[in-house]
């Protein structure tokens, strides 16, 4: 599944050992160089539909589907099966070139100037921003990815800018929901471009020695080449997952909940709930910016269609469906309702925040007290490629004692807040809580394929200790 964000950790480990480096691998004959063997052992699915049939389906499906989502709305009431069902009664729609085509132009001036306006603002944020700098683990060949960490100063410069411009009629937001299909079919466009640029990149210029070639030419463009792609000096990926993605994800809303005003003459409970809560929630990812630089999506995932797509074109489209929905189906929850829906989901980014944190302040110190008590772990230890021994620390304390990926639940349930104020009219302000359900657990099984295989016999002894996958008692 294309992947934005997010936001996800393998479990707590400390590394008390730097090793040395080693030289980055390239393999052949199917086996995806970046993933540990220990995934590929759990895989049961046959190579040629893991590597060639399925990235080719999802790369097929996903364009269309998120042209699905901004017709759903525009067109056909809310309702997205409706609008499958028209899709799939006339084929011809879902062509790019038929008259009646789904498909808006990529080429729309107006798209590309909201995108290009977007894209080089936040470029120079990242860029003369203050911030400290962020050195992230090193990886197996001795790179250590260096970041600066201005992420919530570019954030609320970011949301600033944008309301003042909007509040002086320099911009007018509203256009962002009105053009939004030519937003995301000028995206789709964009994504595939670069995503062809890094596979190239990753081939003949890479970075960095954490990049090669799975033999696979489907695979490569999919999974990506390159591991830590920058160009004069932009970490391309630190670009679209957090610059782009996370941050779109705060401007979309706010854009979304303007127009709802501009066609009401108020906004209405629900889009408050909703907005305020995504925007809780990325605030929080900003604030643990420099977490997301150690989690799976930046050192295991290549920067390819699987992640940089999705940071582009999924996350803008999918992430903010909910909003998107209510700017024309508003719902008046009630303020008991509104205050309860709206408490709920804030506790449950603290908690999915605090675990986060409690990871962080094990990786810094072993023996700082975790819910008033000295924290319960394994000492493990593990062989990396070039046959250097490191030592870790697996935390079994705290929300990390609970489950092995409960920061995950809170997760799913803070979605759930902020997609619950369009209530049950139709399905399509849950399409993100299913999917993001389904990719956590997805995620929660390589996290633990990859550490099963890296820390073998220590990794049986931490499942012993935190039996539950994701849900304390349950899985």
């Amino acid at each position: 599944n294309p992947r934005s964000t997010t936001r996800s950790v393998p479990p707590p480990f400390v590394n008390a050992q730097p090793g040395k480096a080693s030289k980055p691998r390239r393999m052949g004959g199917g086996k995806d160089w970046s993933r540990s063997e220990g995934e590929h052992s759990r895989e049961i699915l046959p190579g040629w539909i893991r590597e060639i049939m399925g990235p080719m389906f999802l790369m097929t499906s996903t364009p269309m589907f998120i042209m699905v989502v901004v017709h759903t709305c525009h067109k056909f009431g809310g309702s997205l099966l409706e609008c499958l069902d028209y899709m799939f009664k006339n084929p011809a729609w879902m062509l790019p070139f038929s008259k009646k085509s789904m498909w808006m132009s990529p080429i729309d001036p107006e798209a590309w100037k909201m995108i290009g306006s977007f894209m080089i603002f936040e470029l120079m944020l990242m860029r003369i921003v203050p911030g400290k700098e962020f050195r992230a683990t090193m990886t197996s060949t001795g790179h250590i990815p260096i970041y600066k960490a201005n992420g919530v100063q570019c954030l609320f410069i970011s949301i600033i800018t944008f309301i003042a411009l909007g509040y002086c009629d320099i911009i007018q937001p509203g256009e962002v929901y009105d053009k939004f299909g030519e937003i995301l079919a000028a995206l789709n466009l964009f994504a595939l471009i670069f995503c062809t640029f890094l596979t190239f990149k990753g081939h003949y210029f890479p970075s960095t020695a954490d990049s090669g070639s799975t033999g696979n030419t489907v695979l490569d463009f999919y999974w990506g080449t390159e591991l830590y792609p920058r160009v004069l000096g932009w970490d391309l990926k630190q670009f679209t997952n957090c610059r782009f993605g996370m941050m779109y994800w705060a401007i979309g809303p706010i854009a979304y909940a303007w127009k709802q005003y501009e066609m009401y003459g108020h906004v209405s409970d629900s889009m408050i709930v909703s907005v305020v809560l995504q925007l809780v929630y990325v605030t929080k990812f900003f604030w643990w910016e420099t977490g997301y630089f150690c989690s799976m999506d930046i050192q295991h995932d290549r920067a390819g269609y699987y992640i940089c797509w999705g940071c582009l074109c999924w996350v803008p489209a999918v992430y903010t469906s909910q909003s998107f929905y209510l700017v024309a189906h508003p719902v008046q929850l009630g303020r008991p309702l509104a205050l309860t829906i709206l408490l709920v989901g804030i506790l449950m980014i603290w908690i999915n925040y605090d675990s986060d944190r409690q990871r962080q302040a094990f990786r810094r110190n072993t023996k700082e007290k975790i819910w008033g008590r000295t924290p319960d772990k394994i000492d493990a230890q593990y062989t990396t490629t070039d046959g250097s021994v490191r030592h870790s620390a697996l935390l079994a304390s705290g929300w990390w004692g609970l489950a092995r990926h409960f920061h995950y639940l809170p997760e799913v349930f803070a979605a759930f807040c902020w997609s619950v104020p369009a209530l049950f009219h139709n399905f399509l302000p849950y399409f993100y809580v299913i999917f993001l359900t389904m990719l956590l657990i997805d995620r929660a099984n390589r996290d633990d394929a990859r550490c099963a295989c890296k820390y073998t016999k220590y990794w049986d002894m931490y499942c012993n200790k935190v039996p539950y996958k994701i849900v304390p008692l349950v899985y």
